[in-house]
């Protein structure tokens, strides 16, 4: 007689690595957010910077979360080989203290340690599919090393989250194939944002400091352009990046629900990527109503094709002629905005963390499998 199946280990505590520079932090703090609802508690070990004070604040709201700030540098920052150690080592002890039922990775370099818990490696970006894209060089041979501790990261995870299916099939051509996979697009509160009355006005935000954001060419298209542009964000990088400026209003980075309100009111939200993994503030200006302009990338068409204008991420001459004619078609802005709008109902905080949840309890059951 065959003895009866063991009863379902109970998902209860995640630990978590999240980068303080970027939208992973947004990300992490909302999947925080969603899976209290599942009664899961979060102990996150944040790097690249110490958390702002409104990060902090994001974070102390959470009842399911608990903070650990650091400023290790990541592994995509110069110098960053003793402060990944010393990280790799408080993550260890973090999970001997904490003896989470699942290690979910926002960075590369961890995943290569012994965890004694199911590992879920959540790819976000990674450097050579940025040069890729926005170098369009061969990748130096300085990141050689970079490139053998993602591929290795990627051996050894239990299973690897990607937010779109382009760059899921762009992160595995580069470093080889998963052994388990799933798609699990991001998604926000639409609760978050609102649809107000629009001015005549251009807005961008993001990491205006990084290449892929394509900011230049928002530049050279402003010039003469009668719509003004304003552009939300931190404008100098980790490494010393800074952003360009010219023929554009600069208004710094925001907190969230300060930007939250430039979407209310802005009628077009640019985003002319060169290079774009998923694109979170692409979905927070399309839950606001804005229309949307983004550059003809492959991650950006498969979420938002059919609702959304696309234009050629080297060509200012075409965004600078797309913005006009929606400057003298207020009426063709408030459609665009409107399929916008019903495209992000698709993209929800709720539908991501269900994912999650599902993808957390098929590794701690051992049952997970690749998904088509």
């Amino acid at each position: 007689m065959n003895s009866p199946a063991a009863p379902a280990r109970e998902l209860r505590r995640v630990l978590m690595t999240v980068d303080t520079v970027g939208g992973v932090w947004t990300y992490a703090i909302d999947l925080c957010r969603g899976l209290a609802n599942y009664g899961v508690q979060v102990v996150m070990l944040s790097m690249g910077r110490l958390p702002d004070e409104c990060q902090s604040r994001e974070a102390a709201r959470l009842a399911n979360l608990t903070l650990i700030p650091t400023e290790y540098r990541l592994e995509w920052m110069s110098g960053c080989e003793a402060d990944l150690a010393r990280s790799g080592e408080l993550l260890l002890a973090l999970e001997q203290e904490f003896q989470p039922d699942i290690v979910h990775l926002n960075t590369y370099w961890h995943a290569a340690l012994l965890f004694g818990s199911p590992v879920l490696l959540a790819a976000h970006s990674c450097v050579p599919s940025w040069w890729a894209a926005c170098r369009g060089t061969q990748l130096p041979e300085e990141w050689s090393s970079y490139c053998a501790m993602v591929r290795k990261s990627l051996e050894v995870a239990d299973v690897l989250v990607a937010p779109s299916a382009a760059y899921l099939r762009e992160f595995q051509r580069l470093h080889g194939p998963a052994s388990r996979w799933r798609l699990i697009r991001n998604g926000r509160d639409p609760g978050l944002f609102r649809n107000g009355a629009k001015r005549h006005l251009v807005l961008a935000a993001g990491r205006i400091w990084d290449e892929a954001k394509n900011i230049h060419l928002l530049c050279d298209a402003a010039h003469g352009l009668s719509l003004p542009i304003v552009v939300a964000g931190d404008a100098t990088g980790p490494n010393g990046e800074t952003a360009p400026g010219k023929n554009v209003t600069l208004l710094g980075r925001l907190a969230p629900a300060e930007l939250a309100k430039w979407m209310t009111c802005a009628s077009i939200f640019v985003a002319p990527a060169r290079y774009e993994p998923f694109g979170l503030s692409v979905l927070e200006a399309a839950l606001s109503g804005c229309a949307l302009v983004l550059g003809d990338i492959p991650t950006l068409r498969e979420l938002w094709d059919g609702a959304a204008i696309f234009v050629n991420p080297s060509d200012p001459d075409e965004l600078r002629s797309v913005l006009n004619d929606l400057a003298e078609r207020p009426t063709r802005c408030s459609e665009l905005g409107a399929k916008a709008c019903a495209r992000a109902a698709h993209y929800s905080l709720a539908r991501m963390a269900r994912s999650y949840h599902q993808t957390y309890c098929s590794l701690l059951a051992g049952r997970m499998e690749a998904v088509a």
